[in-house]
Formats: C-alpha cells, sequence, structure tokens
C-alpha cells in the first residue's frame, strides 16, 4: 500500500483545522501529518514533515499567510499552498497566486471545495474560483482595465499592517507582529493614508476596524 499524502494545516483557529483534520484524515490517500496556527512554526513543521500540500489562512499569529507562502516556495518550491480563508477572494487570490499559491477556497465554501481543491493540485493543476478565473483571464486579454480600488492598490505588506490595524492592534503591536521595527511600520501607515485619502493614525484604524468587520462572515 502507498503512502499517504501529506497535508499541513496552517490556520489560527483550532477548531477550523479540528474541522479541516477529520474531513481530510477521512480520504484513504491523505493524512494531516502536522497544524499550527504560527507562521513561523508552521515553517519549521514544513522542514520537518516535508508535506505535499499545506492549507494556509490569510490571518495567522505572528505573521502573514501570504509571507508565508513566499517563504516556503523559495525554501521548498515543490510544497503546494492552498489557501482557505473568510477574506475576500476578489482582493486576496490574486496576491496569493503571485505568491505561489496553486489555489484559493473561501472558508464560506471550504465543505466541498477543500478537497476539490487538493485533488486539483495533487493532479498539477491550480484551483480557483470561476469569479477569480475571469477576472485574471480579463486582465491577460484587456489589460487591468478599471482602475483599482484604493485597498486594492496596497501592496501586500501594506495590507498587512492593515488587517492587523483592523484587528484592533497598535501600530507597536503591528511590529512585533510583523517582527519590523516601529518606524517601518510608521512607515506603512503613512504610504496607506496616502493611497486611501486619511488625514490621521486615528482614521486609519477606524477604517482600517470598519473593513475587518466586513470581511467577517454574516
Amino acid at each position: 500500500m502507498p503512502p499517504k499524502i501529506k497535508i499541513l494545516l496552517v490556520d489560527d483557529h483550532p477548531l477550523v483545522r479540528e474541522w479541516l483534520a477529520n474531513l481530510i484524515n477521512e480520504e484513504p490517500d491523505l493524512e494531516v501529518c502536522g497544524q499550527t496556527g504560527n507562521a513561523p512554526e508552521a515553517l519549521g513543521l514544513i522542514g520537518t514533515f516535508l508535506p505535499r500540500i499545506v492549507i494556509v489562512d490569510i490571518s495567522l499569529d505572528n505573521g502573514s499567510g501570504l509571507e508565508l507562502i513566499k517563504n516556503v516556495k523559495s525554501v521548498h518550491p515543490k510544497v503546494d499552498m492552498i489557501v482557505l480563508s473568510m477574506h475576500d477572494e476578489m482582493l486576496f487570490a490574486e496576491r496569493a497566486m503571485r505568491a505561489g499559491a496553486a489555489g484559493y477556497v473561501m472558508k464560506r465554501d471550504a465543505t466541498d471545495k477543500v478537497l476539490a481543491a487538493i485533488r486539483a493540485v495533487l493532479q498539477g493543476a491550480t484551483y480557483f474560483s470561476n469569479a477569480v478565473n475571469a477576472m485574471l483571464a480579463q486582465k491577460l486579454v484587456k489589460g487591468p482595465g478599471d482602475q483599482p480600488t484604493a485597498i486594492a492598490a496596497l501592496s501586500d505588506r501594506e495590507l498587512e499592517v492593515f488587517q492587523l490595524l483592523g484587528r484592533g492592534y497598535s501600530t507597536r503591536q503591528v511590529s512585533e507582529q510583523m517582527n519590523v521595527g516601529f518606524k517601518t511600520v510608521h512607515a506603512y501607515c503613512a504610504r496607506i493614508k496616502e493611497k486611501l485619502n486619511l488625514a490621521s493614525i486615528n482614521e486609519l484604524a477606524f477604517h482600517a476596524i470598519r473593513w475587518h468587520e466586513s470581511q467577517q462572515p454574516r
């Protein structure tokens, strides 16, 4: 009997990890080899277990899912990454693809699509929704088209800062979470304020919290 295909789970919600583990371990040829909600720990587990696929959320403890994907693909290029997130795929799926992800599944659709994504990736394909594929095809054929929304215009790191502010982090806590200097965070905030046409850090925090709330499942 061939060895089972190893899947690693990286999500900061233990209940989500438990549900995913139960779903995947019911498949006769798949097994969850490890799980964590912490980005630095995830890198260690990937080096230890060498999974075939990593399922990762965008928002993690002590790091960003997008940055984790970039780091993993630079060190372990044969490991495939699938994003499973509550965050709007129209904003994050293309970023995830650019970072190196082979698939993107919204958590609200996860029950019937996680296994489909895993199977597609194992066959050498990518797995993105029809809406995302249509958006990417339009960009390929016609170019970017409309100007991007202000939030979509943020860089990956600026968006990470914006997300953390939306979760209620102070700029000092953002600095610690991202493992960058305090001045670097303030530079990111300055660029975000400019792009979003906001006057102050308080206005930025309010805007970020409102946006974060809009991303939560209803």
